[in-house]
């Protein structure tokens, strides 16, 4: 019966093992090595000379940390009230699946459906003929930028927060109630320590990717905001300097893990204790 078990967990282990040796690993490992060696294959630290000599590069570091910091407080302080209230609602699962549909889109037909919205011939534009104002340039700039990335990241902050306020009992909210606290007292007190698992969780999967970003700076923002995403997409494609586009990948990457780190659930450690 043993023996059997360990047949079937080796039958599940060696596939998952194959993909992230595979789809995992190896990227990551060739791209460290990439990022180590000059134009001739020679191992070097030359690259990230330049890259932490250069004061461009610090400014696209800062403005990809910057705009991923905006982009998820913007998506945090919409998605936390709209998820506490979809639990108060008969129909949540819903209401829910209305707010995860535009996640089915392919991401570049958001962003061109955007260009048609905010573009000087755009929708947005003649609604506001009606009132006698000019067309105005609403793209290829930072607040435009910033409204699209906030509007496709919602749903990966609201999902999480959602199933952390799901999962909270009634009947402590119910005490909380019977104890004297009111509706502010309730919420702040008892139901937002309770579900910052799910808050921590939003804040991981909107900041990542968002630091990452480089098709809507490209498309949104016409350049005018860049960041590591730019600069990665730069290097590799356009400079074929994929020696710095890998250095710039493992800063990326680097950040991204600390980012994990500062938002891990410290929960079981501090039960343990």
């Amino acid at each position: 019966m043993m023996k059997s078990k360990q047949q079937r967990q080796l039958f599940y282990l060696v596939p998952y093992g194959a993909w992230l040796l595979l789809f995992v690993i190896a990227p990551l490992f060739l791209l460290l090595f990439q990022s180590l060696t000059s134009a001739n294959g020679g191992l070097t630290l030359h690259n990230y000379a330049v890259y932490f000599g250069s004061g461009t590069y610090l400014r696209m570091t800062f403005n990809s940390v910057w705009f991923a910091f905006l982009i998820t407080l913007i998506t945090l302080v919409i998605s936390y009230p709209m998820a506490y209230l979809l639990n108060q609602l008969k129909q949540k699962q819903f209401w829910l699946l209305l707010v995860i549909l535009p996640t089915w889109i392919n991401l570049l037909l958001k962003t061109y459906a955007f260009i048609g919205l905010l573009s000087k011939t755009g929708t947005v534009n003649n609604f506001m003929s009606f009132f006698g104002i000019a067309p105005l340039q609403l793209l290829f700039s930072d607040w435009s930028f910033l409204l699209v990335a906030a509007y496709i990241e919602i749903p990966f902050m609201i999902l999480p927060i959602f199933n952390s306020l799901a999962e909270i009992d009634p009947k402590l909210e119910q005490a909380s109630r019977d104890l004297g606290a009111n509706k502010w007292q309730t919420l702040r007190r008892v139901i937002l320590p309770l579900s910052m698992p799910g808050v921590k969780a939003g804040i991981q999967a909107v900041f990542i990717p968002s630091l990452s970003l480089f098709m809507i700076t490209r498309l949104i923002g016409g350049n005018r905001v860049i960041t590591l995403g730019t600069a990665i997409e730069e290097h590799f494609l356009v400079t074929q300097n994929w020696q710095l586009g890998s250095t710039i990948g493992v800063i990326l990457i680097v950040a991204m893990v600390v980012t994990m780190i500062l938002t891990r659930d410290r929960v079981k450690k501090n039960t343990r204790k």
